[in-house]
């Protein structure tokens, strides 16, 4: 080849290509992986973790704290109870409902003073609609002057069995009341009234509105008796009764209705003082403890103070019949097992009523589980956070004071129950978690005043007349040993 001719076609080529456009390149996207505008340098690859670090946050991040999946399961398990709305309180404000329009006069059963603790019981029993029986003077009165409930029951159960703890005062009393009960010698209620730790006898009139009723309530009285001008008894409305009436008519009543949907850790309700009892621990030992701590029921735990159940003074019902004394040897744990065989025989299914919620539980979920179980507390017991967004549980946990079980008890006659299984083998005891505070319908009554601008007087006073005098000879004993037996998270 001629290289003059070679040296031309060189420079030809060259002049075209300094005049061509240079051949298409791809170029970096405008996605977080490539931003435009970078150089791309083929030596160096960037990894798929460097590619990563652009990415927008997950908006996992952004969610709210939602149910775990223990609380789903939960809430298939035990739906909340149906909402009905009564139409004669539609389109009408609370503030505006009389009470004598929430109770009825079938809820009223009478006993006299010198009616027998035996036949005031039966009537008890009966009176399944309000759990009370009125104490008149007479049958010629209408007029009252006490209650019988079965707080005063377990009271008597445990004097006639020797097991109470009787003020100096009442020592002598409590002895004569025993022996005659032992000898079957008929015992008035009138005998008996200063054994019983009663609330103020509360009435309101029955055209008094609703909100009178609710800064009662919400100040910590249980029960409230509803008369007419004439001072007679025409009803009786209780805290469970007006929290079913809000729940039920809630839709109508915006500002309470609006608090359904918030969670328990958020609405400020509860308590982290809580007094239970060792699922081993006798029977005995949870009767005494509501007694003298007025409770109307107390949460049964594990070693792991995980809930396994819940005993209530209206479980004494089951301590009614003779043959039944010997449960009171038992444990704790056993009683309950009692408790849900005579729900199953009731209900003619298995039944395990559920007595605890967390921290992340709504408002309404709570409220729909006391009606539906027509209790005066739930168990608040711990719970993992819902999503990574969330706190966890704060980690300061409550005072629990869990009575050891008794080195000395009254011997009673009588064969024991079969045994049952342990505690962490009954369903509870792996649904439930540790337990950290209390809410109680006081706690919900109080924060539904507050919420719509009453003033609620302080609970704890009702609490603390409720509690047995500090003269008790027991009193000194449950303070003296609470400082070693109180366990802190």
């Amino acid at each position: 080849m001629d290289p003059n001719a070679a040296n031309s076609r060189v420079g030809r080529d060259s002049k075209e290509a300094s005049i061509s456009p240079p051949p298409p390149q791809r170029t970096g996207s405008a996605s977080s992986l490539h931003k435009s505008g970078h150089v791309i340098n083929h030596s160096h690859r960037s990894s798929f973790a460097e590619n990563l670090r652009g990415l927008p946050p997950s908006p996992r991040n952004q969610r709210h704290p939602s149910f775990t999946q223990a609380a789903i399961q939960e809430l298939l398990n035990h739906p909340p109870a149906p909402r009905q709305h009564n139409p004669r309180f539609a389109g009408r404000d609370w503030r505006d409902v009389a009470v004598g329009e929430l109770v009825s006069k079938d809820d009223v059963s009478w006993v006299e003073l010198d009616t027998s603790v035996e036949d005031a019981t039966m009537a008890l029993l009966k009176n399944t609609s309000s759990n009370v029986v009125i104490v008149r003077e007479d049958a010629t009165s209408s007029i009252p002057v006490s209650t019988f409930d079965y707080n005063d029951l377990n009271a008597y159960i445990l004097v006639v069995v020797g097991l109470a703890h009787p003020p100096e005062d009442l020592v002598e009393l409590y002895d004569t009341v025993a022996k005659k009960a032992q000898a079957r010698i008929s015992i008035p209620l009138r005998d008996v009234q200063p054994i019983f730790r009663k609330e103020s006898l509360v009435t309101l009139q029955g055209d008094e509105d609703l909100v009178k009723a609710i800064e009662i309530f919400g100040s910590g009285v249980h029960r409230v008796l509803i008369t007419n001008h004439n001072g007679e008894v025409i009803g009786i409305l209780s805290q469970l009764k007006v929290l079913e009436f809000f729940w039920n008519e809630g839709v109508n009543f915006r500002v309470i209705d609006d608090l359904y949907p918030k969670l328990l850790r958020d609405v400020g309700v509860g308590s982290q003082q809580i007094i239970a009892v060792n699922a081993d621990s006798p029977l005995t030992e949870a009767l005494n403890l509501m007694n003298q701590e007025g409770l109307s029921s107390v949460a049964v735990v594990d070693n792991g103070l995980n809930v396994v159940g819940n005993i209530s003074t209206a479980d004494v019902r089951l301590l009614t019949n003779a043959t039944s004394l010997p449960l009171l040897q038992n444990s704790c744990m056993h009683f309950i097992s009692v408790i849900l065989t005579e729900k199953g025989v009731e209900k003619g299914k298995d039944s395990f009523p559920v007595f605890y919620v967390n921290p992340y539980s709504t408002l309404a979920h709570t409220v729909a589980k006391l009606v539906a179980t027509h209790s005066h507390r739930m168990w608040i017991v711990e719970s993992a956070s819902p999503s990574p967004s969330a706190p966890g549980t704060p980690s300061l946990g409550p005072t629990v004071f869990v009575p050891t079980p008794s080195s000395s008890q009254t011997s009673l006659t009588g064969s024991h129950f079969p045994s049952v299984p342990p505690a962490s083998t009954l369903p509870g005891s792996h649904l439930s978690g540790r337990l950290i505070g209390v809410v109680t319908l006081t706690d919900i009554l109080n924060l539904f005043a507050r919420s719509t601008g009453l003033n609620p007087a302080d609970p704890s006073e009702q609490r603390a007349r409720r509690r047995r005098s500090s003269s008790s000879s027991v009193r000194p004993s449950i303070e003296s040993s609470r400082a070693s037996l109180d366990i802190r998270r």
